[in-house]
This record gives C-alpha cells, sequence and structure tokens, in this order.
C-alpha cells in the first residue's frame, strides 16, 4: 500500500475499534493513573469506535481528507476519559497531515506533539510518551509506507514495556500504562491495514502484581463536556480548570472542544465553561464509587440478523436491534435499545463480532443508572435457549444466571455455500461448496445443503441432547427442515424438535442442541 487511502482509513478505523474492544477488559485491568477507576480501556474503546462509525457513515466517493477530518471529528464528539481524549488528539494530527494520505511520518509527529500540548501537567510513562516514542523512532526510517507502520507500531510496543521504568505508581502496581497499551493497539492495527498482514490477537500484559482497587480512588469527580467557545476563551479556561484539579486535558479547536478534568467539586467547572462559552454533553463521574439506580423495569435487548428471528424475539418479548449479516449494529442503535428496555437489562449479542459493541453501549448505559448484563451468545439458538429461560419475576443476577446457563448448555451450528476457496480446518473449499459449522469451526464440507445439514445435525447429537432448534434462512431449499426432521424420527425419536422461519440471509439453516 502507497497511501492511506478512503478505504484504508475505514478499515483501520473499524479494526481499532475492535481490538480495542476485544482488549477492553485486560486494558481496564492495568488503570492504576491518573486514578485507579478501571475505565479506560472501555474509553478508548468508545473514542474509536465513535471515529469509526463517523467514518463509516460517509458516502463511498469522499476523498481522503474529508474522510480523516470525519475520522477526527468523531473521536473529538466521542471522546471518553483522560485517555481517550489524548487519543482524540492524536487522530487530529495524523488527520491534519494526512490529507494525501502518504507522509505518515510527520503525521505521527504531530499526533505526539498535540497530546502532549492537550495536556496541561504531562507526566511520563504514560500514553504521551508511547505516541512520542514511536513518532521519533520512525523519523530515520528509510523505506516506504509499510516499513514505516511497521517501525512505529513496533516501537509503541517496546515504549509500552518501558512505561513502568517512568512511572513509579506503575512499578509498585506491577502493570504497563493502560492508556499507553490502548495506543500501542491503534498502533498496531494501523499497521496491519497498511501492511495488510493478518488481523490477530493484540496482547495486552498482564498485571504481575496485585492493582489497587477502584475504592481506593480519592474523593472527587470527573467532569467531561464538549464545548463551544471561541479560541481565545479556552487558554482562560484552561488556566482556571488547571487550579481547581488535575488531569487537565482539553483539545479540539475551530470552535468545538472536548474538556476533561478531575476535581473536588463538580459545579465549578462545569460554571467555568459556561463563562467560556456553551458547554453540552456534561458527564459527573464521582471516582470514589459507582452506583446504579434502583430497577424500574426488567428488558432484555436481542440482537438479530433477519426478519423471521427479529420476530421471534420480538413475539418473546425482547427489544431487538436489527442487523445486517456480517455487521454489526452500530452504538446509538444498541443504546436506544437498551434505554427502551428497562432499568435491569439482559443484553444478547447473537454474535461474537457484536459483543464489543454491545459491552460498549452497556458500559455508556449503567453510567445512566442502568444495570446491564451481555450475555455470551455467540448464535442465534443460544439467544432463543436463553430468552426461553427468562424470568422478569426472578432476581435480575438470578435471572441473568440462569439464562448464562441455558446458553452454554446450547451447542450451535449452520449450514452455508461458501463464495470463495479457502483452508479451513475440514479440508480446502471451493466457491459452491457447502460448509457444515459447529461453534463457529468447519465441521465438513459437502456438496448439498441437504446432506450437510443432516450430517451436522447428527455430529452435534452425539455429543447428546435432548431438543434440536432448527431456523431455516431465506434460501432455503424447500423442504429442509422436513427432511431433518423425517432423518431424526428414524435415527432419534427421543428427540424434541421445533422449527423457525428465520428468513435470514446467508445462512440456508441455523442448528441448536440442548
Amino acid at each position: 500500500m502507497k497511501i492511506l487511502d478512503p478505504p484504508a482509513v475505514r478499515r483501520w478505523a473499524r479494526l481499532a475499534a475492535d481490538a480495542l474492544g476485544q482488549a477492553r477488559t485486560e486494558i481496564d485491568a492495568l488503570n492504576v493513573f491518573p486514578v485507579a477507576d478501571g475505565d479506560t480501556g472501555t474509553n478508548l474503546h468508545l473514542t474509536m469506535l465513535s471515529a469509526a462509525e463517523a467514518v463509516e457513515s460517509l458516502p463511498e466517493d469522499v476523498d481522503v481528507a474529508v474522510v480523516w477530518q470525519t475520522l477526527s471529528y468523531g473521536a473529538l464528539v466521542g471522546a471518553r476519559g483522560n485517555s481517550g481524549v489524548i487519543v482524540s488528539q492524536a487522530l487530529r494530527g495524523l488527520a491534519e497531515v494526512l490529507k494525501d494520505g502518504q507522509d505518515l511520518r510527520a503525521g505521527l509527529l504531530r499526533a505526539a506533539l498535540l497530546a502532549r500540548e492537550a495536556v496541561a501537567r504531562p507526566v511520563e510513562g504514560t500514553v504521551l510518551s508511547v505516541l512520542e516514542s514511536a513518532a521519533r523512532a520512525v523519523q530515520g526510517v528509510e523505506g516506504d509506507l509499510p516499513e514505516v507502520a511497521r517501525q512505529a507500531a513496533g516501537e509503541a510496543r517496546a515504549a509500552l514495556r518501558r512505561t513502568p521504568d517512568q512511572l513509579e505508581v506503575l512499578a509498585r502496581s506491577g502493570v504497563v500504562d493502560a492508556g499507553g497499551a490502548g495506543a500501542a493497539i491503534v498502533l498496531e492495527t494501523l499497521a496491519a491495514v497498511i501492511t495488510g498482514s493478518g488481523v490477530g490477537h493484540y496482547d495486552v500484559p498482564a498485571p504481575t502484581a496485585r492493582v489497587s482497587p477502584m475504592t481506593e480512588v480519592g474523593a472527587g469527580y470527573e467532569v467531561t463536556y464538549l464545548l463551544d467557545a471561541d479560541d481565545r476563551a479556552v487558554a482562560g479556561l484552561r488556566e482556571e480548570l488547571d487550579a481547581m484539579g488535575d488531569s487537565l486535558v482539553v483539545v479540539g479547536g475551530e470552535g468545538l472542544w472536548n474538556v476533561h478534568v478531575h476535581v473536588p467539586e463538580a459545579g465549578p467547572a462545569v460554571e467555568a465553561g459556561i463563562r467560556a462559552g456553551r458547554p453540552h454533553r456534561i458527564r459527573i463521574t464521582y471516582l470514589a464509587e459507582r452506583t446504579h439506580r434502583a430497577s424500574a423495569g426488567r428488558g432484555v435487548v436481542a440482537v438479530a440478523a433477519g426478519d423471521g428471528i427479529a420476530a421471534l424475539f420480538e413475539e418473546c418479548g425482547a427489544v431487538v436491534v436489527r442487523r445486517a449479516p456480517g455487521t454489526s449494529p452500530t452504538l446509538p442503535a444498541m443504546l436506544v435499545a437498551i434505554r427502551q428496555a428497562g432499568t435491569e437489562v439482559a443484553v444478547l449479542p447473537n454474535d461474537e463480532g457484536v459483543r464489543s459493541v454491545a459491552a460498549a453501549a452497556a458500559e455508556v448505559a449503567r453510567e445512566d443508572g442502568v444495570a446491564v448484563s451481555v450475555l455470551p451468545t455467540k448464535a442465534t439458538v443460544q439467544g432463543l435457549a436463553a430468552l426461553a429461560v427468562h424470568d422478569p419475576l426472578r432476581r435480575f443476577d438470578d435471572d441473568v444466571v440462569a439464562m448464562t446457563d441455558a446458553a452454554g448448555h446450547t451447542r450451535y451450528g449452520h449450514v452455508t455455500v461458501t463464495d470463495r476457496a479457502a483452508f479451513t480446518s475440514a479440508g480446502v473449499c471451493r466457491p459452491g461448496d457447502v460448509l457444515g459449522m459447529i461453534d463457529g469451526d468447519v465441521a465438513l464440507i459437502g456438496g448439498s445443503v441437504e446432506g450437510v445439514a443432516v450430517t451436522v445435525v447428527d455430529r452435534m447429537l452425539a455429543g447428546g441432547g435432548e431438543m434440536v432448534t432448527l431456523v431455516t434462512g431465506a434460501k432455503a431449499p424447500e423442504g429442509l427442515a422436513g427432511l431433518v426432521e423425517e432423518h431424526l424420527g428414524h435415527t432419534r425419536p427421543d428427540v424434541d424438535l421445533v422449527v423457525y422461519d428465520g428468513e435470514q440471509d446467508g445462512y440456508p439453516l441455523l442448528i441448536g442442541v440442548e
């Protein structure tokens, strides 16, 4: 790749958001500085998710400058927490330089500079050090864009490992810097897109000692807001907020700013923003403890990829979030559904790729006092099994345990027709081959949907089972469910069978065995 064109920027934004979503809890566990509130991974994920969704909303034919500008804007308005706000400013630095998609060296240098300028009292051994080390390391690199990206990612990882040597609280807690870990992932995903390398797991160094718990955080408030203000008014605001508290980060420009500060009292920080301009999206979090409002309603949110499946979940009382096959719903769509469902909400992602967005939405909803639990449902049939045992009269925690147990005791499989050649765990497949999947892995390759469906059901029942659920798709061969039913009548008459018309695209048949 010679330039970071619009499709590449879109791919990177989504890949970075997904990777941060997968690493969210691991990064949260590292969070001891500036306060041990255990949310850095979540904040970075939400920040990058906002940037990704902003660029994905653009038309396909926009030029690269518009894509970068939109990425920067999406990160700015969605930035959360100290590290999220800093990373949004780093993205702004990249956007200012990479309008032609080429000079990554200069872009990284600008990103590191703007990130450092945004912090009132910079501290070494943090995300600032990781960004700066990566930028400096590539200034003398001889090579094309892929080589620069590889070197930056490698140095970011090396700088991350050095953070405990730079910041005593990290060394004492046996962790690397949480914000730096997120920044390293952002640069590693950028290198993966530019070099065309395979997407893998992005490691987060585990703590080597006991990390101080959240309850040890000193009293005070985290205050954040977006601010419409003249650039000249922001200088005075910085001085005023810096005198009030710490962890001050103010980023943005051209009339729109994102303000983050930790203060003993929240009111004066908001009032300072009012004097400077118009604050909005004001968020105030008590740092010493997090509490939830009492329940005023129990509900379930289910993600569905077919009209029939959506109708099934709705008939069972769930609030449904629809998605196209192979995609994830947006964060706003998930949030609307959770808030609509009640104040105690179980979320059924029903796909491994949806889980990170569901977790991000749950985190935001919790700040509004909603008790949310994201269940580990990886398939539609697991979601149906969980919803079947849902009881709104049980204690919420007990209900979540029962639903999780039902989903966990449901094996899932599906039948699909592949449109490309690939190496699989069952051998090489070619376009037009029928794949039988069990628990996410290719179990067999065949020539007909009917034959593969019967074999998959037999294999899934070989380990035991009392009920089989079939969900037929929009392109299922006529009589497919009847054929499987007839087969089971001869081979496993002891098994109960339930058949639904899911109308899903892509998968002629979904299979569940409980």
